[in-house]
């Protein structure tokens, strides 16, 4: 029996799966009578997808069918971090979502000090983009997933490596 458990937090996005809700997101707009003659558009270019469309309206029908798309393929919609929208070339406008892969040392830090202030007896160690806990005992463990699930920390968590 081994003396130690421990398992993995991390944040990570199937980026196929990203291109598959954008590919079902173009195809529903393209047979949307609200959206017949508009030249709404979506594209993953490296991190980002970058969403444009003919006013502030279409923008946020877009956003919101990428939204349910994402959805429906098992991505959280934290998963994508919009920025402020800009206005574009002939009266267009447009907003870019960056992929959030992956923990920021921030977050990471927000997370090890609520698991410390809840006194459950485990260990956490950040290594990168990724956190480490490590406990005694497997209940502690589950308490702490269970503790990580109640809260928002504005990231999508997972839990792998549970050994």
């Amino acid at each position: 029996m081994a003396s130690n458990y421990s398992f993995d937090v991390v944040s990570k996005v199937d980026m196929q799966e990203v291109d598959n809700a954008i590919n079902q997101t173009l195809k529903e707009i393209s047979q949307r009578y609200d959206f017949k003659g508009s030249k709404s558009t979506v594209e993953l270019v490296k991190n980002e997808v970058k969403i444009a469309s003919e006013d502030d309206f279409r923008l946020k029908a877009v956003i919101e069918i990428l939204k349910v798309k994402l959805i429906k393929r098992g991505i959280s919609a934290k998963a994508l971090d919009f920025e402020k929208v800009e206005d574009a070339s002939m009266g267009t406008v447009r907003q870019v979502g960056k992929i959030v892969n992956g923990i920021e040392k921030e977050k990471s830090k927000l997370i090890v000090n609520e698991i410390k202030s809840s006194k459950i007896k485990v260990q956490t160690q950040i290594l990168d983009d990724e956190l480490r806990i490590t406990g005694k005992n497997k209940d502690d463990l589950q308490a702490v997933m269970a503790l990580l699930r109640g809260k928002d920390f504005g990231i999508e968590l997972q839990f792998i490596n549970y050994r």
